[in-house]
């Protein structure tokens, strides 16, 4: 094996290399210490909304196990971690009253992942929302800026000298999509024409998260956005026209209000004159400088024209012979070198980090023996890592790169029976085996990917 200094290493040194998770996911103890109720606790515990009845009161139970699971991060070679807070924990209601204990939480979690060199990168809005200001009507509500940018300076004041990487919202397509759109997520709602303002909603806190963040913070700050390229399955203009829209509606709908201050054409186009007009001045917030962007990254999406197909009138198409992940996700890992240049074509030279890429495979429920063998989600990583290796080449300014996930975790409404973790967990004794994933990241990691190959 190369050694950390190898010439064959094919990433500069200070490359990071991290694994993600988000709170609600993995923390279980979701009311413990003072914490508030939140909209996906809620949600899960609303029949009919998780398969399998599934809930966060447990998931991976790290609220309680941290130490364990940070010297786990230590073992595997990682750099740095990527999480999320809870901010019902922060500001049970939301607003108001801080809960100490909560602060002091990921205050001990920081220290941790410090004690044991690894860097906390931390996210402030992993999808779980008060369930308090829910009942305002959430991300509907003009005022969820300033109650989002409240928070943001408290966690600021007490963790910002200790993490270096802060990030404001993750993915806040999905939220839209999955929480107002179809309503398979929390808030569980289902308000077409209220899509434009919940959007704008979010990036106006994201702004003012910014903002807080300069007057009470150190280090760096960006977003995280989730992309997939889109690609018409045919020729024909019906099936472009069916790709740009939803390329708009996905890709470029928060990036372009955040790098040039207005919303795409196509997407204004599908509310006509529904579509509100948004005053200037909230581009100028929304458009407050960032240090760098996150990108999520699974798959790409081949579109065809579908009158059927909701808003967007279009779908999905499958395709032949291509390998899929058990969320039905296309294995396509050129697709991540196509994503990260577009974005440097686009947008410009921002710095960007992976934050997100993994996959979904079948994996048992018990482990047997360590590692647990996962070799398709081995080939998964091996060629996505390969194609970020390609950005790179291309003069991407590529910074870092994190796994999804560190541990198998609740995977939304899908509960426990979808496994992204390169960490297994038995969900019944809460143990915790690497997979053979692992032992190749950290391989990675050691190398510094001359493992990969030229």
């Amino acid at each position: 094996m190369s050694s950390p200094t190898s010439p064959s290493a094919l990433f500069p040194a200070d490359f990071l290399w991290g694994a993600a998770t988000s709170a609600y996911q993995v923390e279980g103890s979701p009311l413990a210490d003072g914490a508030g109720v939140s909209n996906w606790h809620r949600f899960a515990h609303t029949p009919g909304r998780m398969h399998g009845s599934a809930t966060g009161d447990v998931a991976c139970d790290h609220y309680r196990r941290f130490r364990d699971d940070v010297a786990l991060m230590r073992e595997l070679g990682l750099r740095a971690y990527r999480c999320s807070i809870a901010w019902t924990r922060i500001l049970p209601e939301g607003r108001g009253k801080v809960n100490p204990a909560g602060l002091d939480f990921y205050g001990r979690l920081v220290d941790e992942l410090l004690g044991h060199g690894i860097q906390p990168c931390v996210t402030l809005y992993h999808w779980d929302m008060p369930a308090a200001l829910d009942e305002r009507g959430g991300w509907l509500n003009p005022d969820s800026a300033g109650w989002f940018g409240d928070y943001a300076h408290v966690v600021f004041r007490a963790l910002g000298d200790r993490v270096p990487l802060w990030t404001t919202l993750n993915e806040p397509w999905v939220v839209l999509d999955a929480g107002y759109l179809h309503g398979v997520h929390a808030p569980g709602r289902r308000e077409r024409y209220a899509l434009p303002q919940v959007s704008h909603n979010l990036l106006r806190a994201h702004g003012t998260a910014v903002q807080a963040f300069r007057s009470d913070g150190t280090g760096r700050i960006g977003l995280v956005v989730n992309l997939e390229p889109k690609d018409p399955a045919t020729d024909s203009a019906a099936d472009c026209e069916a790709a740009t829209r939803d390329d708009a509606y996905m890709n470029r709908q928060f990036l372009d209000a955040l790098f040039f201050g207005h919303y795409p054409e196509e997407y204004r186009r599908l509310f006509g004159k529904a579509w509100p007009q948004f005053p200037s001045r909230d581009f100028d917030l929304i458009g407050t400088p960032i240090d760098f962007l996150g990108i999520n990254y699974y798959t790409r999406g081949v579109v065809q024209h579908d009158p059927q197909g909701g808003m967007l009138q279009a779908s999905k198409v499958r395709q032949p012979d291509a390998l899929y992940t058990d969320l039905d996700w296309e294995v396509h890992p050129e697709s991540l070198t196509r994503t990260l240049c577009w974005v440097k074509e686009r947008y410009g030279d921002v710095p960007l980090y992976v934050t997100e890429n993994g996959a979904c495979f079948p994996d048992p429920a018990v482990a047997t023996g360590e590692p647990v063998e996962d070799p398709l989600r081995v080939e998964y990583l091996r060629t996505h890592l390969q194609a970020a290796l390609a950005a790179r080449q291309r003069g991407v300014d590529l910074r870092g790169y994190f796994v999804w996930s560190l541990l198998d975790n609740l995977e939304w409404t899908w509960g426990f029976t979808k496994r992204f973790g390169i960490v297994h967990v038995d969900f019944t004794t809460q143990k915790r085996t690497p997979k053979a994933s692992a032992h190749f990241y950290r391989d990675v990691i050691r190398s510094r990917g001359a493992i990969l190959g030229a």
